[in-house]
């Protein structure tokens, strides 16, 4: 178990691989933490310095007063990735954490040598449509919104299997303000100006049985930036990690090994 003691902020993070490798961050969803990357870190080539971490408000990580800003959710990463010494990295960011990912390479492109952008967007739904699920979780609780997340997160094959709860569980352990915070950051962010100036690699990975950010959506933010490519993972959902990691491997090692970061 490793903390990041970052002055007025302590974030949980986990480092495998090389030491010495390319480094690889990676940055997981809203509702989840750094595990949603437990399957796909052993399918990934050796050669790589893998750091992912829990967003504030999420797994072992402080979490502050809501409601948060998208610019400290970005803040939070920078400053990990200089607390660690980390630069010329690839980041791969799931929803929010694809969010937080354009935002980064923005501010600090000496940080970004490319970006995956999975299962995101340069903006995801509305700000009424955020504030309505603010309400609606300060009414009844996480809890309130847990059966519709899983509803847009998985396929009804995976929804079905044991491990289907576990995810659940997750979501709804998430502390109260580390999920309405970041709800608030994805309701105020929309990255399509700031992300169409952008000149990195990038690969845009979606699910064709993803309901939050659905395949389209992906892809129009990906081919925000010149020279990008797309894969659609059949069969994924929302978290295309979890449901479908060897397919999901497959895709960002090609990536990886196309740009030379492996």
């Amino acid at each position: 178990m490793r903390m990041a003691d970052l002055g007025d902020l302590r974030l949980q993070y986990q480092l495998d691989g090389d030491p010495e490798g390319s480094p690889l961050v990676l940055i997981h969803a809203l509702g989840t933490d750094l595990r949603l990357w437990d399957k796909l870190v052993p399918l990934l080539p050796r050669g790589l310095r893998i750091l992912r971490f829990s967003l504030r408000g999420h797994g072992l990580s402080d979490a502050p007063p809501a409601p948060y800003a998208m610019g400290a959710l970005v803040r939070d990463a920078e400053r990990l990735m200089d607390h660690l010494r980390i630069t010329d990295a690839v980041i791969v960011g799931l929803s929010i954490g694809g969010m937080i990912a354009q935002g980064l390479a923005v501010k600090r492109l000496d940080l970004v040598r490319g970006l995956v952008l999975s299962n995101t967007a340069a903006k995801i739904g509305t700000a009424a449509i955020w504030q309505d699920r603010i309400a609606q979780i300060g009414a009844g609780g996480i809890e309130s919104v847990a059966d519709a997340t899983m509803e847009r997160w998985f396929a009804p094959a995976f929804r079905a299997t044991p491990e289907a709860r576990a995810w659940r569980n997750m979501v709804t352990r998430t502390t109260l303000d580390g999920y309405l915070g970041c709800c608030a950051a994805i309701s105020g962010t929309d990255f399509y100006t700031p992300t169409s100036g952008l000149r990195l690699p990038v690969l845009g990975i979606a699910g064709s049985a993803d309901g939050s950010t659905p395949p389209d959506l992906v892809r129009e933010t990906t081919e925000l930036v010149p020279g990008s490519r797309f894969a659609l993972i059949r069969d994924a959902g929302h978290l295309a990690c979890v449901d479908q990691p060897q397919a999901y491997a497959e895709c960002l090692t090609s990536f990886l090994r196309d740009i030379g970061h492996c």
